[in-house]
């Protein structure tokens, strides 16, 4: 997993810890989680985006 060993996550972990606080960490984990999963939505289920001008655009541009 990346390259990190089992101590390398222990110390991240530790470090996240001492940052934030045991608090904290069930909602920066519920964010991340949101965060991925709309990421994962959006890279899946793109959205068709519509790049035809609207018929007042198209008369503000007339001469």
């Amino acid at each position: 997993m990346f390259g990190l060993g089992t101590t390398e996550l222990i110390i991240i972990l530790v470090l996240v810890l001492v940052i934030f606080g045991a608090g904290k960490l069930p909602e920066i984990g519920g964010a991340l989680g949101k965060g991925i999963r709309s990421f994962k939505k959006s890279v899946d289920e793109p959205d068709e985006i519509d790049v035809t001008p609207k018929a007042d655009e198209q008369d503000d541009k007339k001469p």
